[in-house]
């Protein structure tokens, strides 16, 4: 039974052991970027890409910041959604305003969380996510190095 037990405790120690990333990072602050998303059509020029700013502190992640851009490199902000400055449908508006919100709760999420794990697209912002997806995972190999 105590044979049994010790090879248990061992088991979970080598898990917990893995939980974490396992991986250094250098103090600093890393820029990373993802490609332009373009839809499963390929018929679209794309619809921009987005552009992560990581800071590491104690080799952990203390801070980001997440921006999408159009592909002409025009921020996607308040006037995103909006055709010659109006909006000229709201409900594609209100859209593109909720995928912008997204950027700054899936930076707040991997601050809090450390890791990309854990971190799920948000409803309406999915392409967001796996831009932001992309860029950290580059932000973090250009930390490593």
């Amino acid at each position: 039974m105590r044979k049994i037990i010790a090879i248990l405790c061992a088991g979970m120690l080598l898990a917990l052991a893995g939980c974490g990333s396992g991986t250094a990072y250098k103090d600093g602050t890393y820029e990373g970027k993802s490609n332009v998303y373009v839809d499963e059509s390929g018929d679209d020029a794309g619809n921009g890409y987005g552009v992560v700013t990581l800071t590491i502190k104690d080799g952990r992640i203390a801070d980001c910041t997440y921006l999408t851009y159009e592909v002409d490199g025009t921020l996607k902000d308040e006037e995103y959604g909006k055709e010659d400055g109006r909006v000229a449908n709201r409900d594609y508006y209100n859209k593109a305003q909720k995928a912008n919100a997204a950027c700054k709760e899936y930076a707040d999420m991997l601050v809090q969380n450390g890791q990309l794990k854990g971190i799920d697209a948000i409803s309406g912002a999915t392409i967001n996510y796996n831009e932001f997806e992309e860029a950290v995972n580059d932000a973090l190999d250009k930390a490593k190095q």
